[in-house]
């Protein structure tokens, strides 16, 4: 079984540590787990683990944010993967900081990386696993939020946030959706 795990984040240090970039730190935490590390490809950055008998790629788009589905059309169709096998991960407005929500598919919910998955692969039904990074902004400062780096508080909250990603991802590639979903969403 083959699986394509998604990390949305923007490219280059500007970006690094930003919480709109919590994606790109997830599957970084996986690789490194799992001692595998990225090399470029074809519109992304992409490591291959092993885990319970499965091929579990991470790519990382290296296409900027808003044009994400490029990587993830390309990476499917490359590797013969099918898109219930594909698993995005993204930050969430909507959520509070600590809270994980994994769903088999929904709206974009005004983020563009996703708005340009589903335009690309002509779907809103792809797994995804919705990350929480709080709200914490004033009106008109949502931008600057987003591309802000975490607080020291958030920061300090970060390890246990992308094991438990780690965990939830893993459990997606081995029991699958449903069961994960179950275990995991609060």
């Amino acid at each position: 079984m083959k699986y394509l795990i998604v990390g949305l984040g923007n490219i280059g240090s500007k970006y690094e540590n930003t919480r709109h970039n919590v994606g790109f730190m997830a599957v970084d935490k996986i690789a490194a787990s799992k001692g595998a590390s990225f090399e470029t490809g074809r519109y992304a950055d992409i490591a291959l683990i092993k885990h319970k008998g499965r091929s579990i790629y991470l790519i990382k788009p290296s296409t900027y944010m808003n044009l994400s589905g490029k990587a993830v059309r390309h990476w499917l169709t490359e590797l013969k993967i099918e898109i219930e096998n594909c698993l995005v991960i993204v930050d969430d407005l909507a959520l509070p900081l600590e809270t994980l929500r994994m769903r088999k598919k929904g709206s974009d919910a005004g983020h563009n990386g996703l708005k340009n998955i589903q335009d690309l692969l002509q779907t809103q039904k792809y797994p995804r696993l919705r990350v929480g990074i709080g709200d914490d902004f004033s009106k008109g400062k949502q931008i600057d939020f987003v591309l802000g780096e975490f607080n020291e508080n958030e920061k300090a909250a970060l390890p246990s946030i992308l094991e438990k990603i780690e965990e939830m991802t893993l459990s997606f590639c081995t029991i699958g959706i449903d069961r994960t979903m179950n275990q995991y969403n609060s």
